[in-house]
């Protein structure tokens, strides 16, 4: 059974996360966590006391510092700062890292925007990268409509584009039509999660 601790908030502003995720653990479950990238002191802790969940998440929506600040408008005080830091960090974390990417059509989703993804992305050098689309359910219709969302094909054409700009350790792995999301990857065979990682 897999746990998701993400689908409100900030999971990492939740004191007893660590705990959490270790009583799941003990449990032989997997967890799974999304985090905005703004509280890299929280996943150092997680990381020293070896309570990171199976597979972590960082939410990359913003190419640069100026769209990032005009899209989040985040509350935190110098919070690219944060998230770059967290980038930095990310490779040193020991579970299963992934960045989220979610693209809404004619926002962040520009050509010209590839190669500053990859900057970030490198910086992280993550194990997979998660290129979606915007889909517009639930609340997210009050805000975005369905014009915003790309076409499955849409993202299979930018994440192509993504991963050769990545270079050769990165291909597309696997995609899922109804989701609009592709995987890009360095190795197929990684996809699934093993005993040891549980």
């Amino acid at each position: 059974m897999q746990f998701a601790i993400s689908l409100t908030g900030e999971p990492t502003l939740y004191p007893k996360l660590g705990e959490l995720i270790k009583e799941l653990r003990d449990m032989k479950k997997t967890t799974f966590v999304v985090t905005n990238g703004l509280q890299a002191s929280v996943l150092k802790k997680l990381n020293l006391r070896k309570q990171l969940p199976t597979q972590l998440y960082l939410s990359l929506n913003s190419p640069n510092k100026k769209m990032y600040e005009n899209w989040h408008r985040s509350s935190e005080k110098n919070a690219w700062k944060k998230f770059n830091e967290t980038l930095v960090l990310f490779p040193k974390l020991k579970t299963r890292k992934v960045i989220r990417m979610t693209l809404v059509k004619n926002l962040n989703d520009q050509d010209e925007f590839i190669k500053e993804y990859a900057g970030l992305i490198k910086k992280a050098k993550p194990d997979f990268i998660e290129v979606k689309s915007y889909m517009a359910i639930g609340f997210s219709r009050q805000r975005l409509g369905y014009e915003l969302m790309l076409s499955h094909q849409e993202i299979k054409n930018y994440s192509k584009k993504l991963a050769k700009e990545l270079g050769k350790d990165y291909s597309i792995l696997a995609d899922h039509k109804l989701s609009r999301v592709v995987l890009i990857g360095k190795n197929k065979k990684s996809m699934k999660i093993q005993k040891n990682e549980i």
